[in-house]
């Protein structure tokens, strides 16, 4: 499935650059307040941190796309009371951290020359968990997240200001169907074009 999802993102990209009118390419950072839900988890947001890389690619004035590779931490906090299995999943704080590498895939419309605005899907991989989720020979969360992503960019000359909002559309949860678990997120950050 991996390799079926990085084969297509290679080939829109490959497709949107050989057809591009306009390709640059930058680095960004920024913030992700992110929550989880579902039974097993407080239901409030948590701040984590998104670094990575984008491309910006116009195929019209109008419009482009903008494929991204973001490295996202994910904070969240187990709920009192739920399912034990989560207890060797925390830290000493009660912490669960997560990290994925995302592939967001965005349409570009462009008002103007200061306004983007984007729409896309978000194919996000786990790449790795705290020390002490290894504590449990259990894996709770899946590999793999897919979203979709809403926002808006400021364009200032070679610096991007972002804000986004991404929803989860897949279930996270490994342990068991007895509790479905989805991410929100919101994301503001920053960026600066090559």
């Amino acid at each position: 499935m991996k390799k079926i999802i990085a084969s297509a993102i290679l080939l829109i990209a490959l497709a949107g650059v050989a057809n591009a009118q306009t390709f640059s390419i930058g680095g960004k950072a920024g913030a992700n307040l992110t929550k989880i839900t579902g039974k097993a988890f407080k239901e409030e947001y948590n701040l984590g941190y998104q670094l990575g890389i984008f491309a910006e690619i116009d195929l019209s004035k109008k419009w482009g796309i903008q494929p991204e590779l973001l490295w996202n931490q994910v904070n969240t906090h187990r709920a009192s009371g739920t399912n034990p299995i989560l207890n060797n999943w925390q830290d000493s704080t009660g912490t669960i951290q997560l990290r994925y590498l995302t592939i967001p895939i965005l349409l570009r419309y462009n008002i103007g020359n200061l306004v983007t605005l984007h729409l896309g899907p978000q194919f996000g991989i786990l790449s790795s968990k705290d020390k002490t989720l290894w504590n449990n020979s259990k894996e709770a969360f899946k590999s793999g997240d897919f979203s979709m992503v809403g926002g808006l960019q400021l364009n200032l000359k070679t610096f991007r200001v972002y804000g986004r909002y991404v929803v989860g559309l897949s279930n996270i949860n490994d342990v068991g169907n007895q509790d479905k678990w989805k991410s929100q997120q919101l994301q503001v950050g920053v960026g600066i074009r090559l």
